[in-house]
């Protein structure tokens, strides 16, 4: 089961282009994933209304994130695991996490299925979703649970894939689905005039093609990471490597959705051409996050697997190259969306009232993109060797905590969009100072940290 173990390690090479060659299907792959978003977005708010428009990404996208998000920050420890063992060629612990993670995302998706499917009335209603607009999120929120399996299943499917260097295939599975889905909406909802609910079956069934894609790879793989049906089964022990480090991550998501609700509610209360305009946005500024998030993963697996070779050295000169590399994308985006945004808000809707709003969150906002890039980078390089829970207590000081209380001693003084995207900026800024103090005196803790990883 070792054959071809070589051809997705990154032990050896040039650094930056390493990372480049990594990066790019990440990226192709999260604006795949991000473009059949969009297109629902646009099919919804073209064929349906603006306020089809605001369910579709809105209150949705949050709650949604709330739920699915914590899964896959949850089984980003097993990406670390089977990243460190892969880069320190261990087959046996390798299969072991494999098979503990897959049927791991069986049984979460079972879970967050019931979940969401009965408590999305009550959560879009506790959050003040307009009236005009509850309905619609609803129905689109059902019909998405229902197919929550096919989410995890490809999140942890593709995270294997990663872990060991392989970040094609998973772009492969995304265009594949975003095909799927393009012509589903087309069909669903222009053609058969279904609505949300076209727009809600075509997602699940577009993510149902990228599932049994990545499966496919997984039992048709003789390297190390070959998944097997018979030998699915939970592994207490590695379940709880995968746990211990994934779980941070899991509830730093939680954490950072349940701000985005908080964030969502005085957005709701502003009526709804300003909930259409944030979601609009939404989709838009997903051009930077996709890019951001791709350099998060490129070092993640990039420090998991030299950590895992003990080559300290390419970690740390990894980590800088990445940071002058997502620094510089950062300042190309943050150009380009504040100039052109305008034109990427007409796709989705003419409504020069939703436009007006938009823009002037676009404008506020962009400019302070570049506040987030340590706390991705740094983030992403810590959870690489393991290191979770340091992280996880940054985040939730210097981003949610104090976004929370923002939103809810300072907004209610002057509810303004402006006053309420604020908590953004603010709270990127601070959280980076916090991370450049904690790897400050990180770095002089490494040796030590080193040999107890090696010890165990």
């Amino acid at each position: 089961m070792r054959r071809d173990v070589n051809q997705h390690q990154i032990t050896e090479g040039v650094i930056w282009q390493q990372l480049l060659l990594f990066f790019f299907p990440i990226l192709f792959g999260t604006f795949f994933q991000q473009l059949y978003n969009t297109v629902d977005a646009i099919v919804v708010g073209r064929f349906v209304g603006k306020e089809a428009l605001a369910a579709v990404g809105g209150p949705t996208g949050v709650i949604i994130n709330l739920l699915v998000g914590f899964f896959v920050g949850l089984s980003s420890g097993a990406t670390v695991i089977i990243s460190q063992y892969y880069g320190a060629n261990r087959p046996e612990m390798v299969g072991y996490a494999v098979h503990t993670s897959i049927t791991f995302s069986l049984l979460c998706s079972i879970v967050i299925t019931i979940v969401g499917f009965f408590g999305a009335p009550w959560a879009l209603r506790a959050m003040g979703t307009p009236a005009d607009v509850v309905e619609f999120a609803i129905l689109y929120m059902r019909i998405y649970f229902v197919g929550t399996v096919f989410n995890l299943i490809y999140n942890i499917g593709s995270g294997i894939l990663r872990a060991v260097g392989d970040s094609k295939g998973p772009l492969y599975f995304l265009i594949a689905s975003c095909v799927t889905n393009i012509v589903l909406d087309i069909a669903f909802v222009v053609v058969l005039d279904m609505g949300v609910a076209g727009v809600a079956l075509a997602t699940i069934l577009s993510q149902a093609v990228s599932a049994l894609l990545v499966i496919f790879v997984l039992t048709r793989t003789k390297d190390m990471y070959h998944l097997s049906f018979s030998q699915l089964h939970l592994d207490r022990r590695m379940l709880k490597r995968i746990i211990r480090i994934g779980l941070p991550a899991g509830l730093q998501s939680v954490m950072y959705s349940s701000s985005n609700v908080i964030i969502q509610s005085s957005v709701n209360s502003l009526g709804t051409n300003t909930v259409a305009a944030w979601t609009a946005y939404g989709k838009i500024d997903a051009m930077f996050w996709m890019v951001i998030n791709a350099f998060g993963i490129s070092i993640t697996t990039f420090v998991g697997q030299n950590f895992g070779a003990e080559k300290m050295d390419r970690v740390k000169k990894g980590i800088r190259d990445c940071l002058a590399m997502t620094f510089g994308s950062t300042i190309f985006f943050s150009l380009l969306l504040y100039h052109f945004g305008l034109y990427i808000f007409e796709i989705f809707t003419t409504d020069s009232a939703v436009l007006e709003i938009g823009m002037e969150i676009l404008h506020f906002l962009v400019p302070t993109f570049f506040t987030y890039v340590v706390v991705e980078i740094y983030s992403g390089a810590l959870r690489g060797i393991g290191d979770s829970w340091i992280p996880m207590f940054i985040t939730m000081i210097g981003v949610c905590a104090l976004r929370v209380v923002w939103l809810l001693v300072a907004v209610p003084f002057h509810r303004t969009i402006k006053m309420v995207v604020f908590s953004y900026p603010l709270t990127w800024t601070v959280t980076t100072i916090f991370f450049l103090i904690y790897l400050h005196c990180y770095s002089r803790l490494g040796k030590r940290r080193r040999f107890r990883w090696r010890r165990r």
